[in-house]
């Protein structure tokens, strides 16, 4: 299948999965390779008007990761923040963080 975007890990990310058990790990990567290639809202969901997020369920555990569009490469995704999700809602602090990283990005020098 033909990719439709390309994904671009924040270090934080980074560090995040490479937190989690190696099968965890496995299914994370397994799951972003998927979203890249089929529109599917189980596994990457539009959350706020700026925030998306890369959704991963294994065994009973829900990771979350959260993105934006870069607005100057249209096929590219930033994953800004990762995170075990406990709750049935998004906590809002991790909603402003990825906003945070976001304005961060895209206007670097301010």
């Amino acid at each position: 299948m033909k990719k439709k975007f390309d994904i671009k890990l924040m270090e934080e990310v980074k560090i995040f999965i490479q937190s989690l058990d190696p099968k965890m790990q496995k299914k994370v990567v397994f799951n972003l390779q998927k979203a890249r290639e089929v529109n599917d809202a189980r596994l990457f969901k539009k959350l706020t008007h700026e925030i998306w997020e890369f959704r991963i369920r294994y065994e009973n555990t829900n990771i979350r990761l959260l993105a934006f569009w870069d607005t100057h490469t249209k096929a590219l995704v930033i994953c800004a923040t990762g995170f075990i999700k406990k709750s049935q809602k998004t906590p809002s602090s991790e909603i402003a963080k990825a906003i945070e990283i976001r304005k961060k990005y895209l206007n670097p020098g301010k």
